[in-house]
């Protein structure tokens, strides 16, 4: 397992446990993570109130003192040094250790390597409007509030670590990878039917998906009970859409532009997409099959979880002067 997606867990599992989830079986359905590893973190949390690694005894340091200063600094300057490189940066000082130690020396200081998150830019206006968003919604009752999006599945899709001795699998992948489109959303007391569709999305055929699916959202939340979440996609704010919404929708809400971080529903997109990943769909069919199968079976306390992690949400933003969370 990556030190990034152990993180993740431990992470994942902290917020959970504060946020009153104890039981592990009801954790590994809310999270899909390894029972093993959820007893573990459970052991650590009662022990200590944290899932951080305790240390213990081992062979000591090779890179102590002014040896890991000049990592440090030398990283600070050039963030794209590779770990051979700064090895002999510490050769030059007398000190002789393998670019795995050096690895794992930087490892055990936090440091990651990896390729920077692509993310839409955010200017100091959009910053601004974050911030004056979420002061405004701080203390909103999100238990009326319907979170929806779209976004693209992929066949053939690549991201999931495997086990494996010796040599590394070795998956064949096709140039052109086809994409599904799906439209979803969800609220604290359920979801709406995933929608998926192989066309290009205009604003017409975003008022007939809205046309299809506001009766689902009627009856979970009752007739004129709910408020509408969208982003600020040019279909969704279009003349066509925003005449369809006057009409139909109880309330659409105010979003602030850049902010995909901002709304839960980015996090079910996430959960979906590794779940349909792992059955490895063969072909297009399959692909859909399972997008829709594993949309139904997320669990309510996931749901439940996300909607009740608004208000951390807003928090963030307000701690963070407006800049990009991670959530």
């Amino acid at each position: 397992m990556s030190a990034t997606k152990k993180e993740f867990q431990c992470k994942t599992l902290l917020y959970l446990w504060n946020d009153g989830m104890h039981n592990a079986c009801e954790l590994h359905a809310c999270t899909n993570i390894p029972l093993s590893t959820i007893y573990d973190n459970i052991k650590k949390l009662k022990k200590t109130g944290t899932t951080k690694h305790a240390g213990g005894n081992g062979r000591p340091r090779k890179i102590i003192g002014n040896a890991s200063k000049v990592l440090g600094q030398s990283i600070r300057r050039d963030t794209s040094l590779s770990m051979r490189t700064l090895a002999k940066k510490l050769l030059k000082i007398g000190v002789n250790v393998t670019h795995a130690t050096v690895a794992n020396h930087l490892k055990d200081l936090g440091y990651k390597k990896s390729l920077p998150k692509a993310t839409p830019m955010l200017t100091d206006g959009h910053k601004q409007k974050r911030v004056e968003w979420a002061q405004k919604h701080l203390n909103d009752d999100w238990s009326h509030t319907v979170f929806s999006d779209e976004t693209a599945f992929q066949l053939f899709q690549n991201t999931v670590e495997r086990w494996h001795k010796n040599t590394r699998p070795v998956r064949c992948m096709p140039k052109d990878r086809t994409k599904v489109m799906a439209w979803g959303g969800f609220c604290v007391t359920g979801k709406t039917n995933l929608f998926c569709f192989r066309k290009i999305m205009d604003a017409k055929f975003y008022v007939e998906i809205l046309q299809q699916h506001f009766p689902e959202i009627d009856h979970m939340l009752g007739v004129g009970n709910w408020r509408f979440q969208q982003d600020n996609d040019p279909k969704h704010t279009s003349r066509l859409a925003k005449a369809f919404l006057d009409e139909n929708a109880p309330v659409v809400m105010d979003w602030p532009s850049n902010s995909p971080d901002l709304n839960p529903i980015e996090n079910l997109w996430a959960i979906v997409k590794g779940n349909v990943e792992k059955r490895m769909p063969k072909n297009i069919n399959e692909l859909e099959q399972f997008m829709v199968e594993e949309w139904r079976s997320i669990p309510d306390t996931v749901i439940k979880n996300l909607v009740g992690s608004m208000r951390h949400r807003c928090e963030l933003i307000i701690e963070n002067h407006g800049e990009r969370i991670a959530y």
